[in-house]
Parts: C-alpha cells; sequence; structure tokens
C-alpha cells in the first residue's frame, strides 16, 4: 500500500494576491492531488481549496478583461482609474 503524505498545509493567501500567485498555489494543489498520496479528507480539503482559488482567478481575468474591452471601446490605450472601469462596466 502506498504511505500517504503527510497533510500539507498551506499559508493563507492575501485577500488580494496578483494573479500569477493564485494561478501558482493552484498548480500546487492539483499536482498534490494528481500524486494522490493525500489522506482522503485532506484531499478533499485541497480540492475545496482549489475550487476557491480557480473562482478567484477567473474573477481576475474577468476584470482584466473588462478593462481591455474598456481601453480598446473607447480607443485611449492608456491605462484608466479602476473607479473609471468600474463604471463603465456598471453602465453596460
Amino acid at each position: 500500500m502506498k504511505q500517504m503524505r503527510k497533510a500539507r498545509r498551506w499559508p493563507p493567501l492575501e485577500a488580494n494576491a496578483p494573479f500569477e500567485q493564485v494561478a501558482e498555489r493552484l498548480e500546487e494543489i492539483v499536482a498534490v492531488l494528481e500524486a494522490g498520496d493525500l489522506p482522503l479528507e485532506r484531499s478533499l480539503q485541497a480540492f475545496e481549496e482549489g475550487v476557491a482559488l480557480a473562482r478567484r482567478a477567473q474573477q481576475s481575468l474577468d476584470a482584466m478583461e473588462r478593462r481591455i474591452e474598456v481601453l480598446t471601446r473607447e480607443g485611449d490605450l492608456k491605462p484608466l482609474p479602476q473607479e473609471s472601469v468600474d463604471d463603465a462596466v456598471e453602465d453596460e
């Protein structure tokens, strides 16, 4: 029987952690789950954290996509203040 790895605990990510850090953590979780040597309960915890991180990453990508749409629609390719982006998205 395969020896189970000791459950790994990752330190919590800050609420404003950059997309790259979220993606990196998600990749670590996927690798650990794919290895298949965590106990079932810890696998479920890691999966839950992975789902939450995937949602968080998707939200970041969606926000970036909205910013690009606003910039290209206005024909002005310089960065806009976040408030302008939020207002433009709400008006749609």
